[in-house]
């Protein structure tokens, strides 16, 4: 049975991790008259490039095609634990990581016959990190994750630790779901993909980086994210070695902070491997991304696209900081890596 447990984990944190009519356009004298909301920033509208076609690019970040988006609303910080706390008072929102795992939903997403795992699997929890001892396989995503019982946004390491004293880290162990809840409390929405990528870029045109082209490792710390060696030794040139205060790092053109590591934020689009192929070749105005989700290597779960990498990420296996970089990850999971922002309309 222990066997059968293990294969369920490793189904799991492979396919979890390895993870409208548009508005009619305003001016951009229309756009800047208007008070900015709190805690939000103006990303003008325009037109870009999206999606990579450089060395470090993954297949489904290409081909790279042109995008106009209309001008919205971004918040300049990840949502913090602070802003979520305050959601969940007014609400009593219960997240998904706080809730024990039904059995009978969770096996509509697995191979048929995938056997049922021990009751220890199925109790409340989320997906923590935890350091290996040396070198592992960066395929074996099961070497670096686990699922932790009781972990959630208010004890994010797990049962016992807290988020006392880090009320302005962004809030983490929250599934799309959550996400999407928390931004229609606020009266916002999730980005979609190629708003994100859009106030991404900062203003900048063609550039690697929500800085430039200057790689992460040179010069000043840009972002919090993992320096040495992927998964063991972390020399922590940035001073943390899981997420940091919002704001500890230097904005975008934009005026956005953590565009580029701290955690993977949460957008509007379903995943679907190659639905760049289906704009090559056109403008595409405001893009809301495929109608349903497919991962050829995860055929049985649908998921969500995230954007802007994290404090794990590195360049022997991630890149997730590069402004054209994207994972996926089913909606109804949480991580310690992951959280989200929102964006309202003009």
């Amino acid at each position: 049975m222990r066997s059968i447990n293990n294969a369920v984990f490793l189904i799991c944190i492979t396919t979890l991790i390895v993870c409208c009519d548009s508005p009619t356009p305003k001016s951009k004298k229309e756009t800047t008259s208007q008070e900015a909301p709190k805690g939000m920033v103006l990303i003008p509208e325009g037109s870009f490039m999206m999606g990579s076609s450089d060395s470090q690019a993954r297949p489904d970040e290409s081909p790279v095609h042109e995008v106009k988006v209309d001008g919205f609303w971004i918040d300049q910080t990840e949502v913090t634990n602070a802003q979520f706390a305050a959601f969940v008072e007014a609400t009593g929102y219960v997240t998904t990581a706080e809730k024990p795992v039904d059995w009978e939903e969770m096996k509509k997403q697995l191979p048929p016959d995938t056997p049922k795992p021990h009751d220890s699997l199925l109790q409340a929890s989320s997906l923590t990190f935890k350091t290996t001892n040396g070198p592992v396989d960066l395929n074996n995503y099961a070497a670096w994750w686990e699922w932790k019982p009781k972990a959630s946004w208010q004890q994010p390491r797990g049962k016992g630790s807290s988020i006392e004293g880090k009320e302005d880290h962004p809030v983490v162990h929250v599934s799309w779901d959550d996400a999407n809840a928390y931004a229609k409390w606020a009266g916002k929405r999730l980005p979609t993909e190629a708003e994100w990528e859009w106030a991404a870029r900062g203003g900048l045109k063609d550039k690697k980086y929500p800085w430039g082209d200057e790689d992460i490792n040179s010069g000043r710390v840009k972002a919090n994210s993992w320096e040495g060696s992927f998964p063991y030794d972390n020399t922590n040139k940035d001073l943390f070695f899981y997420s940091a205060p919002v704001k500890s790092f230097e904005a975008n053109g934009y005026g956005l902070y953590d565009m580029a590591g701290n955690v993977w934020e949460w957008c509007s689009d379903w995943y679907h491997y190659d639905y760049y192929k289906t704009l090559e070749g056109k403008t595409t105005s405001n893009p809301q991304g495929p109608d349903g989700s497919y991962d050829p290597y995860n055929p049985y779960i649908a998921q969500k696209i995230i954007r802007g990498g994290s404090f794990l990420c590195n360049d022997t296996y991630c890149s997730g900081y590069r402004v054209a970089s994207k994972m996926k990850s089913s909606p109804d999971t949480g991580s310690q890596h992951t959280g989200f922002r929102c964006v309202k309309e003009l």
